[in-house]
């Protein structure tokens, strides 16, 4: 796909689909609670929807192999959400997702008395999961791996009858995501406390009548990482004007500090009538730097940003990016180098170095890897460059199937071959 930006002013007011991360914690939990939620704005991303024909599968018996394809998410929560479910099962997906290390959750699992044994290779999917009431307890689990494997095993929590007890060892990423299951799952009336490093879930009875919620319908509110793009794109323009609809100024969502780390690269954000106003400001800095481990989501679309704001940056807390879609350092480096600066990387960090002379019309092939945010991460570039292509654009439809539509309210129009 050839992006193309046709130079007319940024104006425009963007409907950013659902968060993923609420809409597939919500799913689970609709089936562990058995609540039968109505849920409205449920995101489009195709994580969520191959969960949503998953817990259909399940629910119907219909097949005993489930292929869950590139979606990380759905691994995990169906690996937990599986040991509880009685049957046996054999959870499966793609080439790029058996090579995704799941040993930690699987352990965690084991610890409670699941029943799971790999088919392949140790540590990794797929699994033979044969599913069987839990009593829970008390279990320890790494947490510098994926906050994920956290949540997983919270979201089943309410169906174990002793509860569960979870103390997290060693550095925790993504606390943030955290969080965002314990909110969740104390909004639809399960009791929840954290005591440093300790997080205690009470079980709870089934029944629907004594849970404390308001109304079957819940609205699910918008995905704050698809807004990063936006935000990108009015750091590198000239002057523009965004809005974005459906975020909550008060989120669960990690991602949701965007205006505080926009801010340092000249983008004013504000609230208004429900909505969020993005305008550029004019500020600068020479230099950047950020700790992500809270919002590792975000940090593609800032390394970017910096490019091409020719900023030096130093982004931080990274660790986890190296087992996402694909190696997303190794990923970002490759590909932010075709521009003509150094790029640096560790195991966690990432550094962008403006030398001189840089290549001053750079003609890149943006490679994606498979991976949705690399595509999305790149495209605001359009803005200072004719020829950005991007390769396998049809990876957004992982969380954000109308990408490339909604480019086109700003003036960057695609030549999709």
């Amino acid at each position: 796909m050839l992006l193309k930006y046709n130079n007319t002013p940024i104006k425009a007011t963007i409907d950013l689909p659902g968060s993923k991360s609420i809409s597939n914690r919500l799913l689970i939990l609709n089936e562990v609670l058995n609540l039968n939620l109505k849920l409205k704005n449920l995101s489009s991303a195709k994580d969520t929807q191959d969960l949503v024909l998953a817990l259909a599968q399940v629910k119907e018996n219909r097949n005993h192999t489930i292929d869950i394809g590139h979606a990380g998410t759905d691994m995990r929560f169906l690996t937990a959400l599986l040991s509880v479910t009685e049957g046996e099962w054999i959870l499966t997906g793609s080439e790029r997702m058996q090579e995704r290390p799941i040993g930690e959750l699987v352990n965690a699992l084991k610890q409670l008395g699941a029943d799971i044994s790999y088919l392949k290779n140790e540590g990794f999917p797929p699994l033979n999961i044969i599913g069987k009431k839990l009593k829970g307890g008390k279990i320890e689990i790494d947490g510098s791996i994926s906050s994920q494997f956290i949540s997983a095993l919270l979201l089943i929590s309410p169906s174990l009858e002793k509860g569960l007890e979870i103390t997290i060892k060693g550095e925790i990423v993504s606390w943030s995501y955290i969080l965002m299951t314990l909110d969740l799952l104390s909004e639809l009336g399960i009791k929840v406390s954290t005591i440093l490093n300790t997080i205690n879930v009470s079980p709870h009875s089934m029944a629907k009548s004594q849970f404390s919620i308001p109304t079957t319908q819940y609205s699910v509110e918008s995905d704050w990482s698809s807004a990063s793009y936006w935000f990108g794109i009015v750091a590198l323009s000239k002057n523009a004007e965004i809005i974005l609809k459906g975020l909550s100024k008060h989120s669960s969502q990690g991602d949701s500090v965007l205006p505080e780390v926009y801010r340092k690269l000249g983008v004013n954000s504000e609230f208004k009538n429900e909505a969020l106003l993005l305008r550029k400001s004019g500020a600068s800095t020479d230099t950047f730097t950020y700790d992500f481990s809270d919002c590792p989501d975000i940090a593609q679309t800032v390394a970017v940003t910096c490019l091409g704001l020719k900023i030096n940056c130093k982004l931080t807390g990274l660790s986890t990016l190296k087992h996402k879609e694909t190696d997303r350092l190794l990923a970002l480096k490759t590909e932010l180098e075709k521009f003509g600066v150094e790029v640096v990387i560790t195991n966690d960090s990432l550094e962008i170095r403006h030398t001189e002379p840089e290549t001053r019309n750079p003609k890149p092939e943006i490679k994606t890897y498979n991976d949705h945010r690399m595509a999305m991460s790149f495209a605001p570039l359009a803005l200072l460059h004719d020829n950005i292509t991007i390769e396998n654009p049809d990876v957004v439809q992982k969380s954000y199937p109308k990408f490339w539509k909604d480019l086109e309210m700003v003036g960057i129009t695609n030549d999709h071959k």
